[in-house]
């Protein structure tokens, strides 16, 4: 097992754990219209705990239907999940200016609704009992199975895609119907939802696992043309608790340069977060050659960095030497072996960033199993899936980089790879044949800002795990792969499940300010571990 960083791994998300009031009911009753309802404590219960609301400030309305935005708010209130203020409407029938937006935009993003399709969610209509089924068994992480649902007197009216989970339901014991009958297209009732949702929440099963913690995952941010100060005002705005500062570089000497800036080692120890310094060849394949080719070149170098984290006081190293010439492979395997023993010896953590496994030159030059010996953690940078001069694409589509996490998984433990994560885009602009024109890296605020200046409504892909827009410029075309907070959220939730050690962004200041938190329900909620 590799030595863990001190701070980072030994912490833990204690997430606000559910816990359910059970004093006695009071005399005065918050709402005037539930003291005959059979679900009053349970309205109580999840009243006090801020689950659920009323519909006024004196009304519950508890035999009122439900609709899909308030079961939905309710729903996402019981895994402490934060409202999204994404900046990508997943429904058009769910304005930014609705009460319920961040609510359902924060469902979406983790996987509990995709809504009704073609972008509709129907947001004030009832919820039906059998929509009300899949929802929660869905958010309970429950294998929709069971033929349970045959034991209802009208399981004929049970659509077919709700099946599995009414027989999930029922199984959990979550939801029984009456009289042998289930009433699945029947709308769930204010009263009726408090009770199942109370049940859930009496139910160790689900509370034990909303209370657990779990270890923290490495969120790495890189400096990328930002000051100082900008740079630390953005981390403050982020989930980023490893920075990145891109100060050392390989010069045509064969020695490396220093642009440190101590104050940040001294800020981020006082913002309890680590400081990896970046070390670059500049894509500089030749004197990267003639660095690992010379014994004493290198070992000064190694001896050099060795000196900068005790210097400066630093966590860690990252290593960031790309177009590494594939002849040069066990000379580059050797060299982080090197490396890794001496920022050892001085309780330094030392990460390296690598291509994706492409089976190419790019990426020939790198031999993960064995640099996955050493290195404390390898660096995945899974983007840039379509470049310049390629056919025009996704920077990062959703299969494309479970494909390559898959291929990596087999050379190298899951707990060594950090994800890489693009805060940005590019703008293609394509011919009347869909050829590639050219194209534009845009950062993710960018991307936002021409999406609202052309009246674009960008439509989702589940295939890739992102939305695409188009629009005409000049009388050009021009299409984008966005990334966002749903689209990241699917790749976050997809390196959670894979065990991974954490992600990294590329870079600071490409992102949209509304990504942080949908980032955090994403890892808060891929976290808790039902049974």
């Amino acid at each position: 097992m590799k030595k863990m960083i001190p701070i980072l791994l030994t912490a833990t998300l204690l997430f606000t754990n559910v816990v359910l009031r059970q004093e006695p009911v009071a005399a005065d009753l918050p709402f005037n219209d539930i003291s005959n309802s059979y679900a009053k404590d349970a309205i109580l219960r999840l009243n006090a705990n801020n689950v659920m609301k009323g519909t006024s400030g004196s009304e519950f309305s508890p035999t009122r239907s439900i609709t899909r935005a308030e079961f939905m708010t309710t729903l996402t209130r019981i895994f402490k999940v934060e409202p999204a203020k994404s900046a990508i409407p997943a429904y058009r029938d769910v304005p930014k200016t609705a009460w319920y937006y961040g609510t359902i935009q924060a469902a979406t993003e983790l996987g509990l609704t995709n809504g009704l399709g073609d972008g509709i969610f129907k947001p004030n209509q009832p919820l039906t009992r059998q929509e009300a089924a899949s929802w929660i068994v869905r958010a309970l992480k429950q294998n929709a199975a069971g033929n349970s649902s045959s034991n209802y007197q009208d399981a004929a009216m049970i659509a077919a895609w709700a099946k599995p989970s009414v027989s999930s339901i029922t199984e959990l014991g979550l939801m029984q119907g009456s009289d042998g009958l289930f009433h699945p297209t029947q709308p769930i009732t204010r009263q009726e939802t408090a009770v199942i949702l109370d049940r859930l929440l009496q139910d160790t099963r689900w509370t034990d696992a909303l209370a657990a913690s779990t270890n923290q995952t490495i969120k790495l941010g890189w400096q990328y043309g930002l000051s100082t100060e900008a740079y630390k005002k953005a981390v403050l705005q982020s989930n980023v608790n490893v920075l990145v500062p891109r100060w050392f570089f390989l010069e045509s000497t064969g020695k490396f340069s220093d642009s440190s800036v101590p104050s940040l080692v001294t800020w981020a120890k006082n913002n309890g977060k680590q400081v990896w310094a970046m070390i670059g060849n500049r894509f500089d394949q030749e004197t990267t050659h003639k660095l690992l080719s010379s014994s004493s070149l290198s070992s000064e170098a190694i001896q050099t960095l060795k000196s900068y984290v005790q210097k400066y006081g630093l966590h860690g190293i990252n290593v960031d030497f790309e177009n590494v010439a594939a002849s040069d492979r066990s000379l580059y395997t050797a060299f982080i072996a090197k490396l890794a023993q001496e920022l050892h010896s001085v309780s330094a953590v030392l990460s390296v960033d690598l291509p994706p496994d492409l089976d190419t030159d790019w990426s020939d030059a790198y031999n993960y199993t064995e640099l996955a010996k050493s290195a404390d953690y390898l660096v995945i940078m899974t983007y840039d899936e379509h470049w310049g001069g390629a056919a025009a694409g996704s920077i990062a589509s959703l299969g494309w980089v479970e494909n390559h996490l898959q291929k990596l998984l087999a050379q190298v433990p899951s707990d060594q790879l950090i994800m890489g994560m693009p805060l940005y885009t590019r703008d293609w602009s394509l011919s009347s044949t869909g050829a590639t024109l050219s194209y534009e890296d845009i950062t993710l605020a960018d991307q936002n800002k021409r999406m609202n200046q052309y009246g674009l409504k960008p439509k989702w892909n589940d295939a890739l795990g992102q939305y695409t827009m188009e629009y005409r410029k000049n009388g050009t075309l021009h299409k984008i792969w966005l990334e966002d907070a749903r689209s990241l959220s699917e790749k976050l939730r997809l390196g959670m499940k894979f065990g991974i050690a954490g992600y990294a962004y590329w870079h600071i200041g490409g992102e949209s300010p509304d990504i942080w938190t949908s980032l955090q329900n994403a890892e808060k909620y891929a976290g808790y571990s039902f049974k």
